[in-house]
């Protein structure tokens, strides 16, 4: 199996943006490249409302390409913060350590051997950062320039259509050369960790509000009480959710340095009820038609109802009330 595809030269392939209504057929990993031209801001620099409203404005249109481009975004955040280089090119973030899929990282010529699980988009991109065990046991994040042999894609056992286009393959790692990013735990305790976690949350806003606003142009042209009902729900969910999203950015930026796990995962709590809504309730006042008609907005439907399950559901709602305890604080407006 080849790992990289020729046809992605993006001098031979501009690249074209998908519109609504447009066909599911272009570049997307020119296209790709030609975002991470423009570097996001970092996340508490001031700016992170911004960062997360390119991420939202890139998963309204494909959030395939944004599932991609949020994890480059994140890699190169990462190695900011834990004060490494990083070299040129597309990079992604493997930390999915499902069970028998570990990889492991010997001292010397061993290398990373292993296999490496949910690698979204493995044959595009040209370095990433992966979590493995150490030879002390410790978990720990590695930086790994994918050009190298030792490398093997392995046939994809994705069975669902939605995020297909991610290209989501397992890896296996033969002795594989590597370099350590900051020391043990470090990927996990630092704050940025949980400030990436919330731009996951702006991609899952930015598709829902992609969904809502097809559902909104139906109503424009005819609409029932009943779609109205459910078009004045929707609109509530998110704009509690964007004013969620607002908020934190706006404490991420004023706290850079502390942790923001209870924000995290309130506010992944409350973006996620929003898309569990628009969902629902785009389904039950448009009915069969468009998610067998509109290629586009099944697309979304699709790609959301999969990119949303990134949450943990009651085990990030457990954490949440874990959080909350500790935290002791009274709801106050």
């Amino acid at each position: 199996m080849s790992r990289r595809a020729d046809h992605r030269d993006p001098a031979l392939h501009p690249a074209t943006p998908l519109e609504p209504g447009a066909p599911l057929a272009y570049d997307r990993w020119a296209r790709l490249r030609g975002l991470i031209e423009t570097p996001l801001p970092l996340p508490g620099q001031g700016h992170t409302l911004d960062r997360w409203r390119m991420l939202a404005s890139v998963a309204a249109e494909d959030l395939s390409l944004a599932k991609v481009y949020e994890s480059h975004a994140d890699a190169l955040a990462i190695l900011r913060e834990l004060g490494a280089d990083g070299q040129a090119g597309v990079w992604a973030v493997f930390a999915a350590d499902p069970p028998g899929a570990l990889l492991r990282a010997r001292r010397g010529a061993g290398g990373l051997s292993g296999q490496k699980a949910w690698c979204s988009a493995a044959a595009h991109i040209d370095a990433a950062l992966v979590t493995c065990i150490d030879e002390a046991g410790e978990r720990r994040l590695a930086r790994v320039d994918v050009q190298q042999p030792g490398l093997v894609l392995q046939p994809s056992s994705w069975a669902a259509a939605g995020m297909a286009d991610t290209e989501t393959l397992t890896v296996v790692f033969e002795n594989v050369a590597y370099e350590f990013v900051g020391v043990a735990r470090s990927y996990l305790d630092r704050p940025g960790f949980w400030q990436g976690a919330i731009g996951v949350a702006a991609c899952w806003f930015g598709a829902a509000a992609a969904i809502a606003r097809t559902f909104r142009q139906r109503c424009e042209q005819r609409a029932d009480a009943h779609a109205l009902a459910h078009l004045g729900a929707i609109d509530a969910a998110l704009q509690a959710a964007g004013g969620a999203l607002q908020a934190a950015a706006a404490w991420i930026d004023a706290h850079p340095r502390q942790s923001a796990q209870h924000l995290a995962l309130a506010t992944r709590a409350t973006v996620e009820r929003a898309v569990d809504d628009v969902i629902m309730r785009c389904g039950r006042a448009l009915g069969a038609g468009p998610l067998c008609g509109d290629p586009v907005h099944a697309r979304r439907v699709q790609d959301l109802t999969v990119f949303v399950r990134q949450s943990h559901a009651e085990r990030d709602l457990e954490a949440l009330g874990q959080c909350c305890i500790a935290a002791a604080d009274e709801w106050h407006l």
